[in-house]
C-alpha cells in the first residue's frame, strides 16, 4: 500500500504545497484515485464527504494541466458541485494544492451572488472552472462560457446532485462537452439514476471507493437524548453552557427551525448562526469563515446547506432534528472526527422521530447509546419503545488516516484577490 504522496508520482511543487498543509499521507480514496487519474483513465468513486476526495481529484487535475500550460487559458477542465458552499470550498483547494505552480488560473461561480465579477474573470480566461449547475447553464446560454475546450470533467456528490433535482441540468451541461475527454465522478451512494448515468457518461472506468455509506467514522462517539419536543432547544443551550463542546455543528431539518434555534440560543448567551438557502450569499459565507476561525461557536444548518462544509476541529455534531433519511445521519455525523481526531455526535429524539431512530440503528447496525436527559428528558416508556437490544453492533471499520481532506480553509491565491468569482494564478 502507497504511504507517502512521493510515491504517487506527484510534482515536487505538488507535494511541496501538500506538506505545507499539514498532511503526511495519502487517505484510502487518494491511494486508489490519484493514480489512474493521473494515466487518463475515468474514474467513479463512493466516497462521502471527509475522505479526501476533493485532493484525489484536484491534484490529478492540476498536474495534467501544468504538463500542457498556455499564455492563452482556456476551460480545460471543468468541476461540477451541487451547492454554493461545496462549489467554494474546492476552489479553496485548487488555491491550497496548486499555489507553487504556475500558469494555471482557476475560478468559481454560483449564483447567490452578483454575476458581474463572475463573467470578467471568465473574460480573462481560465484553466479550471468550479461551478453549480445554474450559474453555469445561465452564463453558457449566454456565451460567457465555453466548454469546447474541456479535457477533464468532474462530476462531485453526484447523488446529491440528484436529489435537489440537478440531473437534467447535469445531462444538459455534459451534453456540451467535447466527447473526447477525462471524466471523474464521485457520489456518496450509488442510486439507479446515478449508475446510468455514470454508464453513460464513463469509458471503462476505474471503480474506487472507501466506505459503505452505512458505518460511521470509528472515532465518532454517538450519544442519544429521548426529549420531548418543546425540551429540545433548552436541552441544547444546557449542553452549551456547559463548555465542553468546543465548536459544533447542529442539524435542523427545516430552514425555520434553524432560524429559531438560532434566536433561542442567542437569547440565552451563545453566539450562533444560520445557514440555509433562504440566506444570502454574503451572510452564508460570513456565518462559514466565522466559523472556521473559530469567533462562532455554533453553525446551525440544513442538510443542503451543509454539504460541502469541511471545517477541522468539530468537536461536536448535535442532531436536533434526526433526518428522516437514515443515510443522511452518517454524513451529518461524518463533519467531526477529521484528520484523525475523535468526535462526538449527539441526537435529539423526541416521540414523532422513533420510526427515524429505528431507521438510523438498522442501517448502521448498531444502536446508539443513550443518555439520561435530565429535567429535559421524554416519557421514559418512548426509550423501551425504540429498544437497541435486537441490533447486532458489527466490526466497525478502520477510520482512514492523514491525508488531505477535501476543501479546507485556505487563501484564495495570488494574483486576482479573494471572494467568490476570483481567480489565483497558481
Amino acid at each position: 500500500m502507497t504511504a507517502t504522496f512521493a510515491e504517487l508520482n506527484l510534482l515536487p511543487e505538488l507535494q511541496r504545497a501538500i506538506t505545507e498543509a499539514g498532511y503526511t499521507e495519502p487517505t484510502p480514496i487518494q491511494r486508489q484515485a490519484i493514480g489512474p487519474a493521473l494515466a487518463g483513465r475515468d474514474i467513479v468513486g463512493c466516497a462521502q464527504t471527509g475522505t479526501g476526495k476533493t485532493a484525489a481529484f484536484a491534484l490529478p487535475v492540476l498536474q495534467r494541466l501544468d504538463a500542457s500550460a498556455g499564455d492563452d487559458p482556456k476551460i480545460r477542465a471543468l468541476v461540477l458541485a451541487p451547492t454554493r458552499e461545496l462549489a467554494a470550498q474546492i476552489g479553496e483547494s485548487f488555491a491550497t494544492y496548486g499555489k507553487h505552480l504556475k500558469d494555471i488560473w482557476h475560478t468559481v461561480i454560483f449564483g447567490g451572488v452578483p454575476e458581474g465579477a463572475q463573467i470578467r474573470e471568465l473574460g480573462r480566461g481560465v484553466d479550471v472552472l468550479v461551478a453549480t449547475p445554474g450559474r453555469l447553464l445561465d452564463l453558457m446560454g449566454r456565451r460567457f462560457v465555453d466548454l469546447r475546450q474541456v479535457e477533464m470533467f468532474v462530476l462531485d456528490e453526484a447523488d446529491h446532485m440528484l436529489d435537489m433535482g440537478f440531473l437534467p441540468d447535469v445531462k444538459r451541461i455534459i451534453a456540451a462537452l467535447p466527447a473526447r475527454r477525462q471524466n471523474l465522478m464521485f457520489s456518496a451512494t450509488m442510486p439507479p439514476e446515478i449508475r446510468t448515468l455514470a454508464a453513460t457518461m464513463l469509458r471503462d472506468p476505474v471503480q474506487v471507493g472507501i466506505a459503505v455509506v452505512n458505518k460511521p467514522i470509528e472515532k465518532i462517539e454517538e450519544r442519544l437524548y429521548f426529549v420531548a419536543k418543546p425540551n429540545k432547544p433548552k436541552l441544547l443551550l444546557s449542553l452549551l453552557q456547559g463548555g465542553a463542546i468546543t465548536r459544533t455543528l447542529v442539524f435542523s431539518r427545516t430552514k425555520h427551525g434553524a432560524n429559531r434555534v438560532v434566536e433561542f440560543l442567542e437569547k440565552g448567551g451563545v453566539r450562533a448562526a444560520a445557514i440555509h438557502g433562504n440566506k444570502s450569499q454574503g451572510a452564508r459565507t460570513r456565518a462559514l469563515d466565522n466559523f472556521k476561525k473559530g469567533d462562532l461557536r455554533v453553525l446551525v444548518a440544513t442538510d443542503i446547506a451543509a454539504r460541502g462544509i469541511d471545517v477541522d476541529g468539530v468537536s461536536h455534531v448535535i442532531n436536533f432534528d434526526l433526518p428522516n433519511v437514515p443515510e443522511t445521519y452518517v454524513h451529518r455525523i461524518g463533519r467531526t472526527a477529521r484528520a484523525g481526531a475523535a468526535g462526538i455526535a449527539l441526537s435529539f429524539c423526541d416521540h414523532e422521530e422513533q420510526a427515524f431512530l429505528r431507521d438510523i440503528e438498522r442501517l448502521i447496525g448498531h444502536g446508539l447509546t443513550r443518555v439520561e436527559g435530565g429535567e429535559f428528558a421524554d416519557d421514559p416508556r418512548a426509550a423501551s419503545n425504540v429498544s437497541a437490544s435486537n441490533v447486532r453492533p458489527p466490526a466497525r471499520p478502520q477510520p482512514a488516516r492523514g491525508g488531505p481532506r477535501g476543501p479546507r480553509p485556505a487563501s484564495r491565491g495570488r494574483g486576482r484577490g479573494p471572494g467568490p468569482g476570483t481567480g489565483s494564478r497558481r
